[in-house]
């Protein structure tokens, strides 16, 4: 049995965002699918807390926040924003904050993490193209060594914060092949800052989500310096795999977070609404359809901490790297499809209103959804625990 008692200073901390996200992230949620940014002073008031890039060293200017701490914060940005702009713009730099922290060189985390830290720059993730997603090795963009650094060429898309590095600074850390003919041994990851000449961003359009950009850039022959490469050339296949996994992990636990919010949202209508001459709480087809939302929620929310402990627990030698990524699959798995349901049989509830998009439930849903694909879409999630069920000789792409 996993103890998940927290301890008094996460649970400080999960109070202290609370105070912060319910006044100032909720009042402003809606807005921001009109203005279609996140308020300054929301990302400032995040910087003061220690939230953004939480789980860089303090030395840098970060929190140093172990993955279970940092999964606390992931659960109370879900509750606070139906959207899910900001819990994103969040989890993107608090991941990959985590292996840039973790595989960057001394010199690249004191020149970028402090900007990050402090809500001036925005740390992304670029791994996806148009022709490729979960599959990393399709990737077509090249990284090649000269006397004096790298040069990049290629295009990334549906990509997270392009606007916000490309306008205000900062980056993405990005992944290419180095040397195609190694296959998966021959792609290294670095950093990509999205100000330099030669990136040209192009936006999409998201169904929800929308105070944070979506969209791609083309890379032109960008140079970047040796000391943005992230640990070993010809290693970035391994490394990426370690972001998605902590990325995975606060994903199941935002999903369990905004999918049990929109369940009490239910709750308090079911409650109040009648329907011939009773409350609609007290329809079997509506009580039941909440229990079991309700113990969806709840198993998610268990699962989502068991993986991130996990990852504590590996970085501590006491779990392994295949351990940690059965169970944080198993943690994403269904943690879109379940929140969706949840959030989707509430709108049902609330009638035509729940159509409109003047129900935060409505937004619960169109944000909730993109997680079934972001970081690893639910049917690689199903290869990953099937490969350790029954090992590497089952493996359908080999």
């Amino acid at each position: 049995m996993v103890d998940f008692t927290f301890t008094e200073e996460q649970e400080m901390i999960r109070e202290s965002v609370r105070d912060f996200a319910q006044a100032k992230i909720t009042p402003i949620a809606l807005e921001m699918e009109k203005t279609k940014k996140i308020p300054l002073d929301v990302i400032k008031g995040m910087a003061e807390l220690g939230l953004l890039a939480c789980t860089a060293d303090e030395k840098y200017g970060g929190a140093g926040l172990d993955a279970v701490t940092t999964g606390i914060i992931g659960e109370e940005l879900g509750r606070a924003d139906p959207t899910g702009s900001i819990p994103v713009f969040w989890l993107v730099q608090a991941s990959w904050g985590y292996l840039f922290n973790k595989y960057g060189t001394e010199q690249a985390k004191k020149e970028i993490f402090p900007k990050v830290c402090s809500g001036e720059w925005f740390l992304g993730i670029a791994t996806t193209e148009s022709d490729a997603g979960s599959d990393v090795n399709g990737t077509r963009t090249m990284i090649k060594k000269v006397d004096d650094g790298f040069i990049v060429s290629g295009e990334k898309m549906y990509i997270s914060g392009v606007r916000e590095a490309h306008t205000n600074g900062g980056g993405h850390l990005t992944i290419a092949h180095q040397d195609l003919e190694k296959g998966t041994r021959g792609m290294t990851m670095f950093y990509l800052p999205l100000t330099d000449k030669g990136i040209t961003p192009t936006y999409a359009d998201d169904m929800g989500r929308e105070g944070i950009s979506c969209g791609g850039f083309s890379i032109d022959d960008v140079k970047i310096p040796p000391h943005y490469i992230l640990g070993e050339e010809n290693k970035g296949f391994y490394y990426v795999h370690e972001g998605y996994e902590y990325a995975r992990g606060l994903i199941a636990a935002i999903c369990a977070a905004a999918g049990q919010k929109s369940l009490e949202n239910g709750m308090d209508y079911i409650k109040q609404r009648k329907m011939f001459g009773t409350y609609l709480g007290k329809f079997e087809e509506v009580n039941f359809r909440l229990a079991e939302h309700y113990t969806r929620m709840h198993m998610l929310k268990n699962m989502a901490f068991e993986a991130l402990l996990s990852i504590d627990l590996e970085q501590a030698g006491k779990a392994t790297r295949f351990e940690t990524a059965k169970k944080i699959a198993m943690a994403k798995m269904f943690a879109s499809d379940w929140a969706c349901a949840a959030a989707n049989d509430v709108m049902q509830w609330q009638g035509a209103f729940g159509y409109t998009h003047e129900c935060v439930d409505n937004a619960i849903y169109r944000a909730v959804r993109s997680f079934a694909w972001a970081e690893g879409a639910k049917e690689i999630m199903k290869m990953i625990v099937a490969r350790e069920l029954l090992g590497k000789d089952f493996v359908a792409y080999k």
